[in-house]
């Protein structure tokens, strides 16, 4: 991640009403940005980056954890499909989705509309794999693609109607 990268997902992440992680993930992000969020001497995209992820709010899906006390962080309650739809109906800039096991139950529901994929020119032969189990294939309609310096680029879809 360099500073581009790293605006750009300020950025979107400005654009939108709120964050939706599974545990695991906001576990990751729980033990690390808060710090940077306070550290004077980090780089600057990194440090708005945490400032930004304090300030928005954080809903979180867990079966085994119900303490959250960073701030601006919600649980999810009861049945994953309803509570997700209300979340959606109430955050009218959306919400942002950074779980891969999440997205793929999510998305198996029919709940999520665009995909913001950012492709690293780099293979690396392990790793999770994005929406692994899906029960068929999604197509999605391309909307747009951003290049940065890096090599990186960031892809944006839309769900294909239908």
């Amino acid at each position: 991640m360099d500073d581009e990268l790293h605006d750009y997902w300020r950025q979107l992440m400005d654009q939108s009403g709120a964050m939706l992680f599974g545990r695991n993930t906001y576990e990751l992000m729980e033990g690390a940005w808060p710090a940077v969020a306070r550290d004077e001497k980090a780089p600057r995209a990194m440090r708005e980056w945490a400032q930004h992820l304090e300030a928005k709010a954080k809903y979180v899906v867990s079966s085994s954890r119900s303490d959250f006390p960073w701030q601006n962080t919600i649980k999810v309650e009861g049945d994953l499909r309803e509570a997700i739809s209300a979340l959606k109906a109430k955050t009218e800039r959306g919400v942002l989705v950074g779980a891969p096991k999440l997205a793929a139950s999510l998305e198996e529901m029919g709940l999520i509309d665009e995909y913001r994929i950012v492709l690293h020119p780099i293979i690396s032969g392990r790793g999770p794999t994005l929406f692994h189990g899906l029960s068929s294939a999604r197509h999605l309609e391309f909307l747009s693609t951003q290049r940065f310096k890096s090599g990186v680029q960031a892809l944006h879809f839309r769900r294909k109607p239908g």
